[in-house]
């Protein structure tokens, strides 16, 4: 981060100025180092390849002539240092529909001022 967003940062924290402008100094010298060692603490997750998808519906059984009991079958396959995993998900209609209501709302949360530079600091 720069060093007005470090200043920022550390200021909240309640330390003295002869403090503040030490860890500004310290962060400085370091700034290289500290951006390598984040860099290989960072999680290594898994990425997206593909999806397939079934939507089966059961009709009746011997118990109950007329029903109507839908499932959403998922399987997702990702990509993990080279290795690629399949997982796969079952669900009803409704709670997919709110899993994607939830992650549009995510994506909208993205675009907002706030999040964008927080990502453009973390790169």
């Amino acid at each position: 981060i720069s060093e007005i967003d470090f200043q920022d940062s550390i200021h909240v924290l309640g330390f003295s100025d002869e403090l503040n402008k030490l860890l500004l100094h310290l962060y400085l010298d370091n700034r290289k180092e500290i951006r390598s060692i984040l860099s290989e603490l960072a999680p290594k997750l898994p990425s997206y390849h593909s999806l397939e998808w079934r939507l089966d519906v059961q009709l009746a059984s011997r118990s109950l002539r007329q029903q109507i009991k839908p499932a959403v079958t998922i399987k997702l396959h990702l990509n993990q240092n080279e290795d690629q995993t399949a997982q796969v998900l079952q669900t009803d209609p409704s709670t997919l529909l709110h899993l994607i209501q939830q992650l549009e709302q995510a994506l909208g949360e993205m675009k907002t001022n706030h999040c964008r530079r927080i990502v453009r600091n973390m790169k």
